[in-house]
């Protein structure tokens, strides 16, 4: 039987989406153990003098547990 537990994190960029979503998946790999999958619920960009200045994500991040 095959146990998994998800955690919700939010990560940044001043680059774009897919770089905010590598770089959440780089650090929730370094605390959680065995990442399976990751499901990305919300995206969001911070706007100055019209400019995108940050692009922010919020996913669920699932993990099986050992034992």
């Amino acid at each position: 039987m095959t146990v998994a537990k998800v955690s919700e994190i939010t990560s940044t960029s001043s680059k774009s989406f897919a770089d905010a979503i590598e770089k959440g998946i780089k650090r929730a790999n370094k605390t959680l153990k065995n990442l399976s999958s990751a499901w990305i619920a919300d995206q969001e960009v911070e706007i100055e003098n019209g400019k995108v200045t940050i692009y922010r994500v919020r996913m669920r991040v699932t993990f099986v547990l050992e034992g």
